[in-house]
């Protein structure tokens, strides 16, 4: 009988401890302050790294996840009320909005970095340094596909060698902005080429391969200068290298574009989002810095607060990605809202 009564009070005990554990290290569960995030690979470096200062600003009373679905994936999970925020490395889309519509889904659009697309080819590449927008169309418009295969059906002056493709997949904003840039028509591509949402796959593949050519985010290309070649892109006006100064100044055209965040007003009002958007607003010019993007000017961030407390909801961009827009046309449209 002792033995059992023992027992007894040693589970008790041990339950009793574990309890307090929990109750100690998991306060998000237990009050269920979760933000939950999704979208962009190309937006996701800004937003995991605020999402970490912020966790570690708020000792562990809020949860934030980032997922990486891609902003077309982001966005179906968006509209279906799965997610708080929405990453988009291009501005929310006539479907997605009536989808948003339709799933009783309002949202803020929040502008919160600039951010150029680079082409990039293999290091052992010795024959290009510059293309034009018109080589970039043959390559990749669906007309190309299972056609034009070797780099010297490009541009005769370049050699016999297989061309192998590298770019993000088809629920990218960045294939979006990409094609509608290039091709002309947003979506519209060759399909014979790798893709994937997860950016550090092209980077390995475009570095282990001599023939290789593809884009994505320059903020990659930064993160993997020793593995990847920059190549310039001649717009009309000469080869242009992609760089803080000339996204900035709109020269890397038509190759440059703002990114988003989108905010579900149902989650705007509840206060760790509130939170979360405050600290992401204030913070965003150091932190984007910190991950090699380029943010915006103090001017639209204190827009884009000023947008947020008074719940402004819609887009500014009417379906459209707007190609070559440049910052102060960015700000033009923000302060009309």
């Amino acid at each position: 009988m002792k033995n059992k009564r023992n027992n007894l009070w040693i589970g008790f005990g041990i339950s009793l401890l574990a309890t307090l554990i929990i109750g100690t290290i998991s306060p998000v569960w237990s009050k269920g302050r979760i933000i939950k995030i999704d979208g962009s690979s190309t937006v996701y470096p800004i937003v995991e790294a605020v999402a970490e200062e912020f966790q570690k600003a708020k000792r562990g009373a809020v949860k934030v996840t980032v997922g990486i679905s891609g902003t077309g994936g982001g966005f179906k999970k968006f509209y279906r009320g799965e997610t708080d925020l929405s990453n988009a490395s291009r501005p929310i889309s006539k479907k997605e909005m009536e989808s948003c519509k339709e799933g009783g889904i309002e949202y803020i659009e929040l502008p919160i970095a600039y951010d150029g697309l680079a082409v990039m080819v293999n290091p052992k590449n010795n024959w290009v340094t510059s293309m034009t927008v018109g080589e970039l169309k043959k390559i990749w418009e669906p007309a190309a596909e299972r056609v034009i295969t070797k780099w010297n059906q490009v541009n005769p002056a370049w050699p016999d060698v297989p061309l192998k493709l590298y770019g993000p997949g088809v629920d990218s904003g960045t294939f979006d902005y990409f094609t509608e840039a290039i091709v002309g028509k947003a979506r519209s591509s060759r399909g014979d080429f790798t893709a994937s949402e997860d950016d550090n796959v092209l980077v390995q593949g475009i570095a282990t391969d001599r023939g290789a050519l593809g884009f994505f985010g320059y903020a990659y290309y930064a993160e993997n200068i020793d593995k990847l070649k920059l190549v310039g892109i001649d717009g009309g006006r000469g080869s242009i290298l992609p760089s803080e100064k000339t996204v900035m100044d709109g020269t890397y055209s038509p190759l440059s574009r703002p990114i988003f965040i989108y905010v579900s007003k149902k989650s705007a009002d509840r206060p760790e989002v509130k939170e979360f958007i405050d600290f992401f607003l204030t913070n965003a010019s150091k932190l984007i810095k910190q991950v090699k993007y380029i943010p915006l000017p103090d001017r639209a961030y204190k827009l884009a607060e000023e947008r947020f407390t008074r719940r402004v909801t819609g887009t500014m961009f009417g379906g459209e990605s707007k190609v070559g827009m440049k910052i102060e046309d960015l700000l033009k449209l923000e302060e009309k809202k």
